[in-house]
């Protein structure tokens, strides 16, 4: 869109304007109706509690904060004065506890976040019940958009394009078998009380609909108690693209913009943008009129965001659901339109009217900003979450264009018990080309250490040739799943920086007569140290032998032999002197690499030049055997902490490569575990129920040879 250049100049100071003194703009009648909220109770945790905090603080709001058992050291609950804790892990969604927690405070407004009960109508009414603020819609509204085969009638009544599908009452397997195949293969099942991507399945052919459908239920009523779906027709090259709405109780409703959150897996969102890249202007304020149409249709009020499927291949776009909160993806259009949302959900729920008309908004929208959500997950083993302490963690430096919405510092804790997200990073620029540069730039100088993380998967989705010319798909990890899972060589001279750093380490640390150090003083001749790193891809493992002979002090000749090649190094020079802070500087004959590296027990992790390398100290067998450590190699272990949810395999079975062994859960999300090979199943080890720890057995096979004890 053009702009007069007058509003790119008085921008920045109208944008200061509108969040200091946007009760102001309301007329004299609707200010004098509204009712100042003193004291805010967060009813949430993480990142979007820190968040509601921040603007309430900024406007003289007082915070009242939450927290569970597991939370009492997690930074949403060292925020503020007035923290409480509430109790088990579950409490975040126990209603009655909040309210009175609230009430006991002498709370007049609660913020629900996004998450939890931030679109429980029964929250809402307990709220209004006992003359306490929901910062949200009104529950007639969550109930409606709530439900996703009454949202669809509704939709549907108000002239909104809704995509073909069943959304009746009948949950009989083979009735909605039935209805599928009417509807046509492939299919979407979906949770009708849904959302984040929980109780959702695809189901190709009439043959794999019975095993999807009972996945669907079977965590939709893990995730919120109701296992109704509805079924859709599955698009098969759709784009995600969502529009945020926010309506006051004045009649007013404006769209600040739509966001593209194509790229996701596990139908849940990583890489969100507004604007949407490739949009025809024509369908862009079509799409917007539809998402206004269809919160006014509802009586709506507060942030909200109506989520649609485009077709790429007819240029359609489909009403999928909306969702009565405001979104994990909010800073990408606070970005561009220059707003606080959770001030104007403040002003909302006081009883003003909106800051701006929808000519305002459309007017002060400028830039392009693109928003990763960082995650505690492995994108190699399908992309299953991890959890853990935070050992480690640097970030890129926030400005005015780069921001970073988070919930964690170093030495937090990422609990097993709740999403994996760790931060929100979101960066802006004057167009794509140049926020997806900044955004590459910003990831790069990401480090964190303690678990998996898909910080090097964004990267190269950011990079991916397809990503930056718009062309986007839901499908966009699968459809390019060999390039973004593509191994890279790791260069040398990151095995050599690792190696050389341990070493200067344990020389640093070991005692002048301990003749087990590294280049123990009275060695004599010359000094060298053997570390093999082992390198893991998938179910590949490498081990890579460096050898480091000290020369002079401070000089090292530096030797690594991979399984492929040798590379040689002589006269690299490096000190504890240039070290810091867990950095080594050292000079090699080609150049000069600054490197992080952190060590933890066996684990190495190496951040070099903007990316990260994670290598494993081999340990001598003898020393296993000398500690009683039995071998798991022939075991599948749990790879985070989870509860058995499903056995789909018996011992004596024979099993195939791929095939699915057990189904577990954690942190609300259900994961299958696949065999690694072909073997056959020597013990079951953990029944249906049981909970474990990350690392524990769940399958033996039997070994070649060996019979069943």
């Amino acid at each position: 869109m053009s702009r007069p250049a007058s509003i790119h100049l008085l921008r920045s100071l109208r944008s200061v304007r509108h969040l200091s003194t946007a009760a102001a703009n309301a007329s004299p009648a609707a200010a004098a109706s509204t009712t100042r909220i003193k004291n805010l109770l967060v009813a949430n945790r993480g990142e979007i509690a820190l968040r509601v905090h921040r603007t309430a603080s900024r406007l003289g709001t007082t915070t009242t904060t939450l927290y569970t058992d597991p939370d009492a050291y997690a930074e949403h609950a060292l925020v503020s004065p007035h923290s409480i804790n509430i109790g088990p892990p579950s409490a975040y969604l126990d209603i009655e506890k909040i309210v009175s927690v609230a009430k006991e405070s002498g709370c007049d407004a609660i913020h629900p976040g996004y998450g939890f009960l931030s679109e429980n109508a029964q929250f809402a009414r307990r709220c209004a019940e006992e003359g306490i603020v929901f910062v949200g819609p009104p529950p007639s509204a969550i109930d409606s958009m709530g439900n996703k085969s009454l949202s669809k009638d509704i939709m549907i009544d108000a002239g909104v394009p809704c995509i073909p599908g069943y959304h009746g009452s009948n949950q009989d397997p083979a009735v909605l078998l039935s209805e599928a195949q009417k509807v046509g293969f492939p299919v979407l099942i979906k949770a009708v009380k849904g959302g984040g991507g929980k109780g959702m399945r695809i189901a190709r052919t009439p043959e794999e609909f019975p095993a999807m459908l009972e996945s669907a239920k079977s965590e939709a009523r893990s995730s919120f108690g109701d296992d109704v779906v509805l079924v859709e027709r599955y698009i098969t090259t759709p784009r995600h693209i969502e529009v945020q709405v926010f309506a006051d109780a004045h009649g007013n409703c404006v769209a600040l913009g739509e966001r593209d959150c194509s790229v996701q897996r596990r139908h849940q969102k990583i890489l969100e943008e507004s604007p949407a890249p490739h949009l025809d202007e024509a369908i862009r304020q079509d799409i917007w009129k539809k998402a206004r149409d269809a919160a006014l249709a509802v009586g709506y009020r507060g942030a909200g965001t109506v989520e649609f499927i485009f077709d790429n291949d007819t240029g359609e776009f489909f009403f999928m659901e909306m969702n009565t909160r405001l979104q994990v993806e909010h800073p990408v259009t606070e970005m561009v339109t220059e707003t606080d949302l959770v001030h104007w959900q403040l002003i909302v729920a006081e009883g003003g009217k909106l800051p701006l008309t929808q000519e305002q908004v459309e007017q002060q929208m400028n830039g392009h900003a693109i928003e990763a959500r960082i995650y505690a997950e492995n994108p190699n083993m399908n992309f299953i979450p991890d959890s853990g302490p935070l050992i480690h963690l640097r970030t890129p430096t926030p400005s005015a264009t780069v921001r970073i919405d988070a919930g964690f510092k170093e030495g937090s804790v990422i609990s097993s018990h709740y999403d994996p997200m760790i931060a929100k990073l979101i960066v802006k620029a004057e167009t794509r080309e140049l926020a997806l540069q900044k955004l590459v730039a910003a990831l790069s100088e990401y480090e964190v250490v303690g678990m998996s993380t898909n910080i090097e998967f964004l990267k190269r989705c950011a990079a991916h040739p397809s990503f930056i010319a718009g062309d986007v798909e839901t499908g966009f990890i699968e459809k390019h799943r060999s390039e973004l899972f593509e191994r890279r060589p790791t260069p040398p001279e990151a095995y050599a920086q690792a190696a050389l750093s341990l070493v200067l380490a344990d020389s640093l640390t070991a005692s002048s007569r301990d003749p087990f150090a590294f280049f123990a003083a009275g060695a004599g001749g010359v000094q060298s140290r053997q570390v093999s790193l082992v390198e893991k891809s998938g179910e590949e493992e490498s081990t890579v032998a460096v050898t480091i002979t000290r020369t002079a002090a401070g000089t090292f000749d530096i030797t690594v032999a991979t399984p492929d090649s040798t590379a040689t190094y002589p006269g690299v020079t490096a000190s504890s002197a240039l070290s810091s802070q867990n950095k080594l500087t050292a000079f090699y004959p080609h150049t000069r690499l600054e490197t992080t590296v952190i060590r933890t027990e066996d684990k190495v992790a190496v951040f070099q030049q903007g990316v990260q390398y994670n290598f494993t100290i081999r340990r001598p067998k003898w020393l296993d055997k000398a500690l009683g450590t039995r071998s798991t190699e022939n075991s599948v272990l749990a790879p985070m902490p989870c509860k058995v949810l499903r056995l789909l395999v018996e011992e004596g079975q024979e099993v195939q490569k791929d095939e699915p062994l057990v189904v577990i859960e954690s942190m609300k999300m259900e994961t299958t575990i696949r065999s690694p090979k072909v073997g056959k199943i020597a013990k079951i080890v953990h029944a249906v129920g049981d909970m474990c720890k990350a690392g524990t057995e769940l399958v033996e096979f039997e070994v070649e040879g060996e019979a069943k004890e």
